[in-house]
């Protein structure tokens, strides 16, 4: 179909191309809109780094962190050990191991459920 020319088709092209010209000076303004906007809040950034007390991770919603208590620490590493076992149990294990947890504590359970895991 090259020698065959379908009327419109030149007008064709040439609307394609002055819209991706149109397209290309478009991106180019935004860019340069960036560009202008990022270098006059350069210092404003620049000031709120060096202030006293900022960090990276500070944000308007943080909140202080609690300190966590020996016991607490103490009952969240017990919990995780109890879970990290439990986990590979089947959900038969798993239901005697609770049911003794709930009666003998979770020192118990934790070493009921090595023993079951084991064998």
């Amino acid at each position: 179909m090259r020698g065959f020319e379908q009327p419109g088709r030149a007008l064709l092209r040439t609307a394609r191309h002055r819209s991706v010209s149109q397209e290309l000076q478009s991106i180019s303004r935004s860019l340069t809109a960036i560009v202008r906007t990022v270098k006059r809040l350069g210092p404003a950034l620049e000031a709120a780094a060096r202030a006293p007390g900022a960090s990276a991770t500070d944000t308007a919603t943080s909140r202080p962190r609690r300190r966590l208590s020996a016991e607490r620490r103490a009952a969240l590493k017990l919990q995780g050990q109890y879970i990290g076992h439990v986990r590979k149990l089947s959900p038969r294990q798993r239901a005697s191991v609770k049911k003794l947890r709930s009666a003998k504590g979770v020192r118990a359970a934790i070493r009921f459920a090595m023993k079951l895991a084991r064998s």
